[in-house]
């Protein structure tokens, strides 16, 4: 089975560097038609990529999925892979809503997000690649760990239920403070450096400080989003390629969203059920097993929901999300 690990993060590290090197030598502004594009691109790879699950876990091709401690068929595993991607790709949406205030807050250009995204992202890839290991190991071993997951999956629903949406504070930031403390920061931005020579040390940028801010405030995402999936399945290898697309995607996404994502009101409500549901499923797994395929369509459905209402019922007098905001010290020494 390692040749299928292998082989997924060659196809990962492949694609990112394309991408820099290739599709974005030079920052640029991307557009809401190349957003579109590439969020198609991510979801069509991902979607083709569950085909490949299916005739991986089937004995076609070995069956990768014959593990005594968690057997999987072609057909469960697939259906897992998608309810795990969907479930991932949409409590990313809370992300998008995070990246917008952060980069108004430190008044990024839009021609160098994309660059901050590209190594937050990155950055993500490796931590969460981490915290699933991890995560598999304490289920393995302690099996009433899924309790616990559960019960923080309820309560970060509650939470998410009865904060606002100001609640992000970048210069509050625990990493942040300490970069200040222990690097000269520059005043202004010096394009897409993270780290340049100035007075004759060596400081960082503002736009080094905006990407503490994006990996910090993912590990904390990922806290949440990491226990959701281990709700749908305990394959590690499912558990973390679906979290992987779902990653890659969120760039793309967030471009293509970023100008109409307060339109969208209700979806937090729908990721606040969608939590909370998930928290309900662990706690009754060892008694209750919801099929995947009822999983998925409980997942849509509440989804679907959310944007559906959010159609219907416009919000009134919403100011939008802008990329740029007002001037702001937090760029300052």
């Amino acid at each position: 089975m390692i040749y299928y690990w292998v082989g997924f993060i060659t196809l990962v590290l492949s694609l990112l560097t394309f991408d820099l090197v290739v599709l974005n030598k030079k920052g640029k502004h991307v557009t809401f038609k190349a957003a579109i594009g590439w969020t198609a691109f991510w979801v069509s790879l991902a979607l083709a990529f569950n085909v490949f699950v299916y005739f991986a876990y089937s004995n076609h091709w070995g069956g990768i999925g014959n593990n005594p401690a968690y057997p999987l068929d072609g057909k469960t595993a697939a259906l897992e892979f998608l309810v795990a991607y969907l479930v991932e790709e949409s409590l990313s949406v809370d992300n998008m809503f995070v990246f917008a205030v952060v980069f108004g807050f430190f008044r990024v250009q839009k021609e160098l997000q994309h660059r901050v995204l590209y190594w937050g992202i990155l950055g993500a890839l490796i931590m969460r690649g981490i915290m699933i290991a991890l995560g598999t190991t304490l289920i393995h071993k302690f099996d009433w760990i899924i309790y616990v997951f559960g019960g923080l999956l309820i309560f970060t629903a509650a939470k998410m239920y009865f904060s606002g949406d100001d609640s992000v504070e970048p210069e509050k930031n625990i990493l942040v403070r300490i970069a200040r403390k222990v690097m000269p920061v520059t005043k202004e931005y010096h394009g897409e450096k993270f780290f340049v020579h100035e007075n004759g040390l060596r400081s960082a940028t503002p736009l080094f400080i905006v990407l503490l801010v994006i990996e910090s405030t993912d590990v904390l995402f990922a806290v949440d989003s990491i226990p959701a999936v281990f709700a749908v399945t305990r394959d590690p290898f499912i558990v973390f390629t679906s979290n992987i697309f779902a990653i890659l995607g969120l760039r793309a996404l967030y471009f293509a969203l970023a100008g109409v994502m307060d339109r969208f009101h209700y979806l937090k409500l729908s990721l606040v059920v969608l939590l909370a549901f998930i928290g309900v499923k662990m706690l009754l797994s060892k008694t209750y097993h919801i099929p995947p395929g009822i999983s998925l369509g409980i997942v849509f459905t509440i989804l679907a929901t959310g944007v559906i209402a959010s159609i219907v019922s416009p919000k009134r007098e919403a100011p939008s999300v802008h990329l740029e905001g007002p001037e702001h010290p937090s760029t300052q020494n």
